[in-house]
């Protein structure tokens, strides 16, 4: 995992990394030019605020004298890092009985219906049964997409023709999910822009409608951004958040892009634990998210700071 993961995480890594070896070569002086310098790449690195607000705290160590040399910024910064994904990671919400409702939302294009099928795989590899539902009926492409993912790993699919209502999907997944004892329903919605306000309302009625067959659920609800939208995903996860209630993030396509830090602001801004990140095409690419291996992934110090 550890391997898939950084090559996954390779061009954040590699954005970060370029930028902090000027910062760490041979004769810098830990002093306020430095940390200035340091505040703007972890900015520009798609850290955001969190890159400002962690120099902030390195500067104030500084003048503590708890960091007082070069060697000591590595570990402080992934210190401080690591200090803001805690409570990220874990397994997804166990339901008191199957079947477990895992609703799934997300703005069209996002990697929603791939990273469907990368969950279903990755719960099926655990010897779980699994059953898609094709709530995304607005988009005729949305169907045909689950229903090949679903032919592909020999699972069943709930569906009903393009411009049904989505609670009517819902409410005939859940039953057929609770008939035949399925241990996981994931029910994908309607993708439609985040800034359309009857998404909310369509969000809300398709709760209810999964309420009438499993009154406790849905279990887990878990918001698709697209890793490459960087800063606009933090923005993505406060609308929807509004919406439904959200208890999980999966941060797809993070291979195809150096804005991985985004990852801070998210958590910084909504109490959302990021649970999973995509980090390649294949269906196995969909890995539980560790905050010490991404720390890890994204901040390599190795044979940046400079010796004689």
């Amino acid at each position: 995992m550890i391997g898939k993961l950084f090559r996954g995480l390779k061009k954040t890594r590699e954005r970060l990394t370029s930028g902090l070896a000027n910062l760490f070569a041979f004769g810098r002086k830990l002093d306020e030019e430095f940390m200035d310098e340091l505040e703007e790449v972890l900015y520009t690195s798609d850290l955001g605020p969190t890159g400002t607000a962690v120099v902030e705290e390195l500067k104030v160590a500084w003048k503590k004298k708890d960091v007082v040399e070069m060697a000591d910024v590595p570990p402080f910064l992934r210190d401080r890092l690591l200090a803001r994904l805690e409570g990220c990671g874990g397994d997804l919400i166990d339901a008191p009985e199957a079947p477990r409702i895992i609703l799934v939302v997300g703005v069209n294009g996002a990697g929603k219906t791939t990273s469907i099928a990368k969950l279903a795989n990755l719960l099926k590899s655990q010897g779980r049964s699994v059953m898609l539902g094709a709530g995304d009926t607005f988009r005729a492409g949305a169907v045909a997409q689950l229903t090949l993912w679903a032919e592909r790993l020999d699972i069943p699919i709930i569906k009903q023709p393009p411009g049904s209502d989505p609670a009517a999907v819902a409410f005939d997944a859940t039953a057929a999910a609770v008939a035949r004892g399925v241990d996981d329903l994931i029910l994908d919605t309607a993708g439609r822009l985040h800034t359309q306000k009857n998404l909310m309302e369509e969000l809300k009625k398709i709760v209810r409608v999964v309420r009438k067959n499993v009154p406790d659920g849905p279990h887990e609800t878990l918001l698709i951004l697209d890793a490459t939208t960087g800063q606009n995903a933090i923005r993505q996860a406060t609308e929807f958040r509004a919406a439904a209630d959200i208890t999980g993030v999966v941060l797809a396509k993070m291979d195809g892009t150096a804005k991985g830090g985004a990852v801070f602001g998210i958590r910084e801004q909504l109490p959302i634990p990021v649970k999973y990140i995509g980090v390649g095409e294949s269906l196995s690419d969909l890995e539980p998210f560790h905050p010490e291996a991404f720390v890890d992934a994204i901040l390599t110090f190795d044979n940046l700071i400079g010796t004689e």
